[in-house]
């Protein structure tokens, strides 16, 4: 009696989830679409805000705006070996 009460469970719950997923799923899709849209239309605000400011560059002109960062590297890591094939 037991199992079968568990199983009854697990299958009301299991169609209980599926029911309102279906009702809440439109409007959860909306939600997600529109904060994606509000982050991302920031973003480009502020991309387009910052180009206004910008002085007009002449044809060619090369500016950067961040320099690399610089990499650091072991050189005592291992030896360099050199193989030679042999017939």
């Amino acid at each position: 009696m037991g199992l079968l009460r568990t199983i009854l469970i697990i299958a009301l719950v299991y169609y209980a989830i599926k029911i309102l997923s279906r009702i809440f799923a439109p409007y959860l899709v909306k939600y997600a679409a529109k904060k994606a849209e509000e982050r991302f239309g920031g973003q480009f605000g502020q991309f387009h805000r910052q180009q206004e400011k910008e002085v007009p560059k002449k044809e060619g002109e090369v500016t950067i705006d961040k320099m690399p960062q610089t990499k650091t590297s072991n050189k005592d890591v291992g030896d360099y070996v050199d193989f030679e094939e042999i017939d």
